[in-house]
């Protein structure tokens, strides 16, 4: 469970962090935690409820959270300024969501050869507009938007058809088989619980899965929503394409989704509002990797790479996860290009290095 302590205590407590170099200590300044310090957003959420998490983890990179939706109005003050920190961006100005033609993407299998990627997987979250986030839900909300989510989901056709498992109530049998298949997420994350991510634990939760294992949903595990499509190879062509399908089926099915005119889809932690898209892949590149300019390559193509267990976590046997990093101020479609356009100058340069 999430600490109860007030939001002066909060305030507190975060001033006496020595060794903090979050985004919320930066950002919020004492005017600005004056200003905010009573306020409430139209679901009930408060700024306690935003920097919960910041504050009992000093060592956070972001430290924010929005209790809800309606926080990036009613708390704009602290939040914007985050925003734009996070995503290096001088003003915020999202365009209209666009995910190009997918009859006519122009790219298809990024490694035919099949040497070098290993898997593709481009993944979005969604919100509910309709609903608060963890802070503010109640364990009825939970199986409530749980029940409506579900119900969309048996929508899905061809392709995208399956199953839903809900986490309670889940068997020994299909949690070993979901672990395998690295579909099954868990309560570890200390961040996230402190920011009330992981109340009433597991309900509400669970995983939705196509027959071919290609397509996912993760229902209330951080955000309402992760839709993720996945397959092995490099054909992100193809991975790119059966998402976009079930995003355009999901919002016909009746689903509402919040958004902000300049920050695009709304997300539980800021740092994944705007198109909230990422694409990656597994990808073998040993001899890039020891370069020492490897990170600085990366970061003038504006991609990211990172161990292939997540964020903070070591490569194993020169396998990395590379993805696209900006996901605001850009439309889907081109930060899908970008991820596109940054792995294949990473094959390019691989091959240079291995001489072939």
């Amino acid at each position: 469970m999430a600490s109860n302590l007030s939001v002066d205590e909060l305030w507190t407590k975060l001033q006496g962090a020595t060794d903090c170099n979050s985004l919320l200590k930066k950002n919020l300044t004492e005017p600005i935690f004056k200003e905010l310090k009573d306020l409430k957003s139209s679901f009930g959420g408060t700024l306690a409820d935003c920097i919960r998490s910041g504050c009992m983890n000093p060592d956070s990179g972001v430290g924010v959270y929005a209790c809800d939706p309606d926080a990036y109005t009613t708390f704009a003050a602290l939040l914007n300024p985050v925003i734009k920190d996070y995503h290096k961006v001088d003003k915020l100005e999202h365009p209209k969501p666009d995910f190009g033609d997918t009859n006519n993407l122009g790219f298809g299998d990024l490694d035919p050869s099949g040497n070098m990627i290993v898997s593709t997987r481009v993944r979005v979250g969604r919100s509910h507009a309709s609903y608060g986030f963890p802070p503010v839900l109640t364990l009825e909300d939970r199986v409530d938007m749980e029940k409506k989510t579900v119900k969309c989901l048996e929508t899905l056709t061809e392709d995208l058809a399956g199953e839903y498992c809900p986490l309670t109530g889940m068997t020994k049998e299909k949690q070993a088989e979901l672990t395998a298949d690295h579909f099954l997420f868990n309560d570890s994350d200390r961040f996230l619980r402190e920011a009330g991510g992981y109340n009433d634990w597991p309900t509400g939760r669970g995983i939705f899965f196509a027959k071919n294992k290609k397509f996912l949903v993760w229902v209330n595990e951080e955000d309402h929503l992760r839709f993720i499509s996945m397959q092995m190879g490099g054909n992100l062509g193809e991975v790119y394409t059966r998402l976009v399908k079930a995003i355009k089926q999901l919002e016909s099915s009746g689903l509402d989704f919040a958004k902000k005119d300049e920050l695009g889809y709304l997300t539980f932690c800021p740092s994944n509002l705007g198109t909230t898209l990422r694409a990656s892949v597994h990808i073998k590149i040993p001899k890039l990797a020891a370069e020492p300019d490897f990170k600085k390559f990366c970061d003038d193509l504006h991609i990211q790479a990172r161990g292939i267990h997540g964020e903070h976590t070591e490569s194993v046997g020169g396998v990395y996860d590379i993805s696209n990093k900006r996901r605001l101020g850009l439309t889907e479609i081109q930060a899908v290009q970008e991820m596109r356009a940054g792995v294949e100058a990473v094959i390019k340069r691989e091959k240079e290095l291995a001489g072939k």
